[in-house]
């Protein structure tokens, strides 16, 4: 397999799973981004063929480190995302776990499809940001994409109890983030630490941010949509405090499945890994006694407004989820480095999706045009609500 993202916790679970079945595995290649001394340790453990970093300037790094740990012979070197998309074009390798952050994976993740690869897809914005490309290559080239979201590795474990035309609705789980009572008031004056405080998950922190905000559910939404082939009417997000039903679907006849587990990446891992087979495991199952009790209450697109511009933009089509994921990357980064608030986030958000003349999507250039002119308009939004709450500050002082 080749593994994109392998420095990340995902890529990190993902090594773990491999560890513990290591007779059933071949590391063909690992990328990751600036982490040159932790990848070439990754690589005098598991002698890849093929590395990859984020950009060209770090290969002598990467060269240094490798040297440094005698790894012999030194592994092709591929750079930046278009070096990414040569390695899953070219490499010898049978399945992709691509959990790299952002859109650089996306042309790896279309030439692994067109090859007729088996994507396990941990990257949430490659399918919001160009789903329809995305799935087109996977029909035309015989791909196959195997979920590695925990939430959307429920929903197709759960679709192995009928078929497709029985399906009524698919639920998805949030757990509600830090912030599941908190007032508008105390919305209002919500700091990066607050939404960095996680319940349940420890994740990256655009991850947990975009938790905060249920955004990454609006994602997750996106995404179910494209995975599943249905509308999002017919996707429902429930929040569920205790993180153990990670998701259901409902089918016509009134019955639900849900698929329950511990708060561990390494299970949906491994069951993309070895998909269909279940395979034994020694870790921590899930104790229902101990947990006690499962709640769930609806989400409140209205409070937080990030699932109802995720609808938005699957309703709009075309490029409209790249423009939702670019904004939201630029504002959560605004918010850490201190320039918007919290509910500024999706409002700017709400400015850049609802001002955008949504482009075609037909290739994936589309999509990273439309990437790089949302982050553009988005950095605009964030400097002009910057310069107001600065200009607010100082007409206070005075």
């Amino acid at each position: 397999m080749a593994l994109f993202g392998a420095t990340g916790s995902i890529g990190g679970s993902t090594l773990q799973v491999i560890a513990e079945r290591e007779a059933e595995f071949e590391i063909a290649a690992l990328a990751a981004g600036r982490n040159v001394g932790a990848l070439a340790e990754l690589a005098a453990r598991w002698r890849p063929r093929a590395l990859g970093v984020g950009a060209a300037e770090l290969i002598p790094h990467l060269r240094a480190e490798l040297a440094a740990r005698n790894v012999r012979p030194e592994p092709e070197i591929a750079a930046g995302a278009a070096g990414l998309r040569d390695l899953a074009a070219g490499l010898d390798y049978d399945v992709l776990l691509l959990a790299t952050v952002g859109v650089p994976g996306l042309a790896a993740a279309e030439a692994a499809l067109a090859r007729g690869k088996t994507l396990a897809l941990a990257n949430k914005e490659a399918l919001v940001a160009a789903g329809p490309i995305l799935m087109r290559a996977a029909a035309q080239g015989g791909g196959t994409i195997l979920p590695v979201d925990s939430e959307h590795s429920a929903i197709h474990q759960c679709l192995r109890a009928g078929r497709s035309g029985e399906v009524e609705r698919l639920i998805l789980t949030a757990s509600g983030g830090p912030f599941l009572d908190w007032t508008e008031q105390q919305l209002r004056a919500a700091t990066p630490a607050d939404a960095l405080r996680h319940p349940t998950w420890r994740m990256g922190r655009r991850i947990t941010t975009d938790s905060a905000t249920l955004m990454n559910k609006g994602f997750e939404l996106i995404e179910a949509c494209h995975l599943f082939a249905l509308e999002e009417s017919n996707v429902e997000v429930l929040i569920h405090p205790q993180s153990i039903v990670h998701s259901l679907v409902a089918y016509r006849d009134g019955s639900v499945m849900a698929q329950l587990g511990t708060a561990d990446m390494r299970t949906p891992i491994q069951y993309a890994l070895t998909y269909p087979a279940r395979e034994a495991t020694k870790r921590e199952k899930l104790d229902l006694a101990a947990v006690a009790r499962l709640e769930f209450r609806r989400a409140d697109e209205g409070r937080l407004r990030a699932l109802r511009l995720a609808r938005q933009a699957w309703r709009a089509g075309g490029a409209a989820g790249a423009v939702l994921n670019a904004a939201d990357e630029v504002a959560v980064e605004a918010f850490h480095a201190g320039q918007l608030s919290f509910l500024d986030i999706s409002a700017v958000v709400e400015d850049v999706l609802g001002s955008w003349q949504h482009l075609k999507m037909d290739q994936l250039a589309d999509a990273q045009a439309a990437d790089a002119a949302a982050r553009r308009a988005a950095q605009e939004r964030v400097r002009a609500r910057a310069e107001r709450r600065g200009a607010d500050g100082s007409a206070a002082a005075r």
